[in-house]
């Protein structure tokens, strides 16, 4: 099978392109309408304002795009080939001794180049962007109270006590509302001559509707020549702050690069802390090329059967079956490592090979 580019590869390749773009660009543009139509709840918010949240929207687009790019390119390829197997013109490349396999592959060359345009931007622009539209959002509606260190999750500052936690995430009640948990929490007490006072490390706080509860707490006092160390399970910390503003503050695994990731599972590893969802995110950005391409070549098989006798509404209603199916695979067999401990490698591995066994199947049975 020659693989050199041929006419027709650039023939396949601008149908499947012009229908990706325009594929991506709706998906991209009605996430990015919702997502600043959410945000005017909290225009007025301190000084967070309209132009806050337009800026904060568009700084977001490039990760929003890198998210819904797999999407984008299952459904815009079966579009495209649909539309050229429809007008019989796949039929015409069958007739000139193109095999399937060759068609397949124009196809996958068409969208490795716009899949390697998306790793870059996942790996460079992307948090870069998300990174300023956290800051813009943290400095308009809380002003300079807060601040996100690279690896040192995020520090706050309360009268004479700096906080710092390592990670945090929000949790849903049993009976509804949410309760803000922090991990590895440090606080600092600054005494009035400038010297530390106190520190206090606690396994995790949590803000719930009853305020503050630090767990698993060792706190150490400094004297003018001695210091003391007590030890206890649970207290509450009589706090003032926003358990909001702190929640914005903490950055998200899924918006650091590959190698943040790597150096924050290396961090927690060394101070035997949990660092699977930091792993999860790491090996999903690892397998994102090859999930896209076996996406789409598991969806190529129907472009050369029942798709020249069904329309557009049949083409997108496969294409985000497709897409919706992987996703579901791939979120199951990510949940099941989390929950049984097995390597995230082999959770990310399995639904490609499931979707590609499909796909060679498909391709027999319409080669029959």
């Amino acid at each position: 099978m020659k693989l050199r580019p041929m006419r027709f590869d650039l023939y396949l390749g601008r149908a499947v392109f012009s229908t990706v773009l325009l594929t991506w660009a709706v998906l991209v543009g009605l996430d990015v309408v919702m997502a600043f139509s959410g945000e005017f709840k909290d225009v007025g918010k301190g000084s967070y304002t309209l132009g806050h949240a337009a800026a904060w929207v568009l700084y977001t687009v490039p990760r929003r795009a890198y998210t819904f790019f797999p999407t984008a390119a299952v459904i815009g390829s079966l579009m495209g080939l649909g539309q050229l197997a429809a007008t019989s013109e796949l039929t015409a490349l069958r007739a000139l001794g193109l095999s399937r396999k060759r068609l397949s592959a124009s196809v996958a060359i068409a969208l490795s180049l716009l899949t390697a345009v998306m790793v870059f931007s996942g790996e460079t622009l992307a948090p870069w962007a998300q990174s300023r539209a956290d800051d813009i959002k943290m400095s308009a509606k809380w002003g300079n109270s807060m601040a996100v260190a690279r690896y040192s999750g995020v520090w706050a500052r309360e009268g004479d006590t700096f906080l710092n936690a390592g990670a945090g995430d929000e949790q849903l009640l049993p009976g509804g509302g949410t309760k803000l948990v922090l991990r590895d929490v440090r606080l600092y007490k600054i005494g009035d001559d400038g010297r530390l006072a106190s520190l206090t490390y606690a396994g995790s706080a949590e803000h719930g509707s009853d305020g503050w509860v630090l767990k698993k707490v060792r706190r150490d006092t400094f004297g003018e020549r001695s210091a003391t160390r007590e030890t206890v399970e649970s207290e509450p910390w009589n706090s003032r702050l926003d358990a909001a503003a702190l929640a914005s503050g903490i950055s998200k695994p899924r918006n650091l690069t590959a190698m943040d990731l790597r150096t924050s599972i290396e961090y927690r590893k060394r101070n035997g802390l949990d660092a699977r969802d930091y792993e999860d995110i790491y090996w999903s950005r690892w397998f994102y090329p090859v999930n896209v391409l076996a996406l789409c070549l598991a969806a190529v098989p129907f472009a050369f059967g029942s798709l020249r006798s069904g329309g557009m509404g049949k083409r997108l209603f496969l294409g985000i079956l497709f897409a919706l199916g992987f996703w579901l695979l791939q979120l199951f067999f990510g949940r099941m490592a989390g929950a049984l401990k097995f390597d995230y490698r082999i959770a990310y591995a399995l639904p490609p090979i499931v979707m590609l066994a499909v796909s060679g199947m498909l391709f027999r049975r319409k080669s029959g």
